[in-house]
């Protein structure tokens, strides 16, 4: 599989002022498979620890922080002498080992001839509990699932891939029905590594479906593994309400919708825990759509989505039929489903905030900060080319770039630019 992260590590590892590496990213986004293929690619050899499996390693430096002897047990362990200037040492799952995360400080300050990229699937959980976490001395990465583009790019598609990229909207438009189809596939599969191979491989939706629903349990058990048990009910109460939350048409969440009297206050610690373990997307509104857009979030507003939009239709139990044939059978979740697509595009480059009219009759859908402007997303699930909102917006805060996007080609217009749904990577770039 290509992944476009991939390029990322490399200049990581060419770097003059390079730190160990920690890759953040949600379980199954595919941070082994990458760590290992980055090292078999550009070193000429690889030190792979996973620290979760091995009770031994789970103290390797609970002594003290001396390299060399860090080093000599992993050369022990590894069965192998480490040359620092050619081997990768990988730490898988760091946040199993006891001052793990910890012994990173000592690698930059110590010994920054070596190599380390060190990864775990609840990392974000455990850097938030690890307050005396050394900032400054580790470089980070955070993965996501495959987007679009690298769909195309594994799919067989890669010329198309690079045409969109580049904006090439003349050559583009002859393939529109196309890659239309392509997105309705990308919708069923989504972006998780495995799902994604399996259909390159065999072809067989239902193969892919079965593999969503693995990894959905897999999540669901590391609810119980590992977040404090007093919060593994609110966990899942928030998890299973994700689908209503995104079903109605105001997507902003709602705690009375878990259950009746629901505060704040009840559920703010598992919503956290969600949002650090990287199963969902947190979208904050904003009270006034100006740089900083973070300076002006209100926190106690948001929209929840998946990490995944693949994850999610299995979620929902989504015929895969009524994906990829047009129709109305959805009403207000398609709706859902495709803002659930661009929120899970434009993550992988962006923070992500939205914005409501104070008299609630407009709402954009997303704002993004790009070189130094705030752009307004309005985003229609298939060829409705109305604009309200959009409308009321350019109107009052008069930005330079407003866009639609939706199931049409691209149009650019005086006030307004049209960009189809699977080419929304590009905004903002």
């Amino acid at each position: 599989m290509k992944r476009a992260i991939y390029e990322s590590l490399v200049s990581w590892k060419n770097a003059s002022n390079r730190k160990p590496l920690i890759l953040q990213g949600a379980r199954q986004v595919g941070k082994t498979w990458l760590m290992k293929e980055f090292g078999k690619n550009e070193f000429e050899q690889v030190v792979y620890l996973n620290f979760e499996s091995s009770e031994r390693l789970k103290s390797l430096f609970a002594a003290d922080f001396d390299i060399k002897r860090i080093i000599s047990i992993i050369e022990i362990e590894a069965g192998q002498k480490i040359q620092p200037d050619k081997t990768l040492l990988i730490f898988d799952e760091i946040q199993e080992a006891h001052k793990g995360l910890t012994a990173l400080k000592y690698f930059c300050e110590q010994a920054p001839e070596y190599f380390i990229v060190a990864a775990g699937s609840l990392l974000g959980v455990s850097l938030q509990k690890n307050t005396s976490f050394p900032v400054g001395k580790v470089d980070f990465l955070r993965m996501y699932p495959m987007s679009f583009f690298e769909f195309l790019e594994n799919a067989g598609q890669s010329l198309l891939k690079e045409h969109l990229e580049a904006q090439n909207w003349q050559v583009i438009e002859p393939f529109h029905d196309k890659l239309v189809e392509l997105l309705r596939l990308y919708y069923f599969i989504g972006g998780m590594p495995e799902a994604v191979n399996s259909y390159v491989q065999h072809g067989d939706l239902k193969e892919v479906r079965a593999i969503q629903e693995k990894i959905l349990i897999g999540y669901e058990n590391d609810f119980a593994k590992y977040a404090p048990i007093e919060v593994v009910p609110k966990i899942r109460l928030v998890w299973h309400t994700l689908i209503s939350q995104l079903a109605k048409e105001n997507r902003k969440f709602i705690y009375g919708q878990i259950k009746k009297g629901a505060r704040a206050k009840d559920f703010e610690t598992a919503i956290n825990w969600l949002a650090d373990a990287g199963l969902v997307l947190k979208v904050s509104l904003v009270d006034k759509p100006t740089i900083p857009l973070n300076a002006y979030a209100d926190m106690d507003a948001f929209k929840l989505y998946l990490v995944d939009i693949g994850l999610l239709n299995a979620l929902a139990k989504i015929d895969p039929k009524i994906l990829l044939e047009k129709n109305n059978i959805l009403t207000e979740f398609k709706g859902a489903l495709t803002e659930q697509f661009v929120a899970q595009q434009l993550k992988i480059s962006h923070e992500l905030f939205y914005w409501t009219a104070s008299n609630a009759t407009a709402e954009i859908d997303f704002l993004i900060q790009s070189q130094n402007e705030v752009i307004p997303i309005e985003v229609k699930a298939e060829e409705n080319l109305k604009s309200k909102s959009l409308k009321v917006f350019a109107e009052k805060y008069k930005p330079k770039t407003a866009i639609r996007t939706s199931m049409s080609p691209y149009r650019a217009q005086d006030w307004m630019v049209n960009v189809p749904l699977y080419a929304v990577m590009t905004i903002g770039l």
